[in-house]
């Protein structure tokens, strides 16, 4: 009776370690997880070794030789038996990841991307700036954090989550984060109720709101225990390699969701991971629905990220020849830049990054962009600057002031692919605009708002015979009698605002640009003549004044 106790408080204390051990590590059952086989081996000598110990701590009780014995033969066997496993398990993770690696795979990853290449002014045209994210995600986060602290009823129980995530909420693109508990404590008092709130912002307009929800956030990172949004997905798919990046989204009513990426292995055991399934995790009820990858709905806008995508392409870029030529000979390699940004076209985030040789010759033959959705790519033959050349070229222009450029964009202004960035301070506010020209990024416009950049950017293409204002579309002609004129001054420059008969809209004339300053010859009364960039909200910004 006692040795049956025994063994059934072993069993017991054994199935209570694996049951801790899973909740605490949420290994996924599925031969193509790393971590299912790191567990399995880690279990294996765990087992094997714990075994061996008891029954070392026998003999030394009971101070009698039995290794001649049957009973000592028999346990001998047992550890031979569970030091076999192990080594057999090892010996198929070993195998299993390098037939998986690109060393002998290499025209297999290489085709995991497909790509099309494409004409540059056909698929970007060019859009309004209110579509256009200005800011990156650290000037997002200082938004956040500074909304955070004006919400006196919840600044001190939550705090704002790092994810920041672009997507394209109701054709605008914005950057949303939910609230986290500020420490376990305050989840303790507060878990119960939820998370009230999550964080939108325009990263056109830079307006900020702290969004609060009827129904609170339930399933969150920052939850313990089962509603902890990874647990809860291991429990819901105890086989489903989560990707290790799951994304905060909303959708067109608001609703807060996570978008987990399923992984798919492609190439043996481990290799040539891409995306098989999503499932959308409401944050609110944590009622989860699987769907296949290209069956996601729309709203959805991330799915691949980023740096997964981006794999994808140093993969195909790197391997045209085989494994051992993107070492030694490096012949036709090509690389991703080091960085990249997002795009939003066609009510999808796109990726965009350049397209550079190995040989870092500090200029690029083109660059991709690539559907966070679909996985869609495509390849813009551009040669120009790299992009970190094309920042310090506008870091450059203001290093007196010694502001820092974010990461580009990719625009096109009237036909010419050009990089467009903010110039940040010290504290990591936006100060002013830059543009550079892709491909003479000597060319560089700066300006205190986007028009104002605009504006001189396009009178640099024409002093450099590129593009005229008669022939761009942004422009239009404009005739009439002032009924209003008046100086202001902003940030230290003046700028004199009018109104012409019969007309609802208001043009800026900008006192900075000499061209401009005969403006100060006209009263109201007057007629007038000139060219203006146009504003879908009627402030408009004059170009020339014949």
């Amino acid at each position: 009776m006692k040795k049956f106790q025994s063994k059934a408080i072993i069993s017991l204390l054994i199935l209570l370690f694996l049951g801790v051990y899973y909740y605490i590590t949420l290994p996924a059952f599925n031969i193509h997880s790393v971590g299912f086989w790191k567990a399995l081996l880690a279990l294996i000598l765990f087992f094997t070794i714990a075994y061996s110990l008891v029954q070392m701590r026998r003999q030394e009780k009971s101070n009698i030789v039995q290794l001649k014995s049957m009973k000592a033969l028999k346990e001998y066997k047992c550890v031979k038996i569970g030091i076999g496993l192990f080594l057999a398990a090892l010996l198929i993770f070993i195998i299993g990841y390098v037939l998986s690696s690109p060393i002998v795979n290499a025209s297999k990853y290489r085709n995991l991307l497909k790509i099309d290449e494409s004409d540059f002014t056909e698929d970007i045209k060019q859009v309004s700036y209110e579509t256009i994210p200005l800011l990156d995600k650290d000037s997002a986060a200082l938004l956040g954090n500074r909304k955070m602290g004006s919400m006196v009823d919840m600044v001190s129980q939550f705090e704002v989550s790092s994810d920041y995530a672009q997507i394209n909420y109701k054709n605008t693109p914005v950057r949303v984060t939910p609230l986290v508990y500020a420490s376990a404590i305050k989840w303790f008092t507060n878990h119960k109720a939820g998370i009230p709130a999550y964080i939108r912002i325009d990263m056109a307009t830079q307006n900020t709101e702290c969004v609060k929800l009827e129904k609170t956030i339930k399933y969150s990172k920052s939850e313990y225990f089962n509603r902890n949004i990874y647990r809860h997905l291991r429990f819901h798919y105890p086989t489903y390699i989560f990707d290790d990046q799951i994304f905060f989204e909303i959708n067109d009513e608001g609703t807060p969701y996570w978008v987990c990426p399923v992984k798919k292995f492609n190439i043996g055991l481990f290799g040539g991971q891409t995306v098989g399934n999503v499932v959308l995790c409401n944050a609110v009820t944590g009622e989860c629905t699987d769907y296949p990858v290209e069956k996601v709905p729309n709203w959805v806008d991330k799915v691949y990220s980023a740096e997964l995508l981006t794999q994808l392409y140093n993969y195909y870029g790197m391997y045209a020849h085989g494994f051992f030529n993107s070492i030694l000979g490096q012949k036709d390699c090509l690389t991703a830049t080091n960085g990249y940004n997002y795009i939003a076209m066609d009510d999808d985030v796109w990726v965009y990054t350049g397209v550079t040789s190995v040989s870092g010759d500090q200029s690029n033959v083109g660059f991709v962009l690539m559907n966070q959705r679909t996985m869609e790519t495509k390849y813009y033959k551009i040669e120009g600057a790299i992009e970190d050349s094309a920042m310090s070229s506008a870091e450059g222009q203001v290093q007196n002031l010694g502001y820092k450029a974010t990461f580009p964009l990719l625009l096109n202004i009237s036909g010419e692919p050009t990089y467009f960035m903010a110039l940040k301070d010290g504290a990591g506010l936006v100060k002013k605009y830059a543009m550079v020209n892709v491909q003479k990024y000597q060319w560089v416009a700066i300006g205190d708002t986007v028009k104002e950049c605009e504006n001189v950017y396009i009178k640099l293409l024409e002093t450099n015979g590129i593009s005229s204002s008669k022939d761009n579309s942004l422009f239009e002609q404009a005739r009439g009698k002032i009924t209003a004129i008046a100086p202001i001054v902003l940030s230290g420059n003046t700028h004199y605002y009018l109104s012409l008969e019969h007309s609802d809209s208001l043009f800026d004339v900008d006192m900075a640009d000499e061209d401009l300053r005969k403006i100060i010859r006209y009263k109201e009364g007057d007629w007038i003549e000139f060219t203006y960039m146009a504003d879908e909200n009627g402030w408009n910004v004059v170009t020339q004044i014949p």
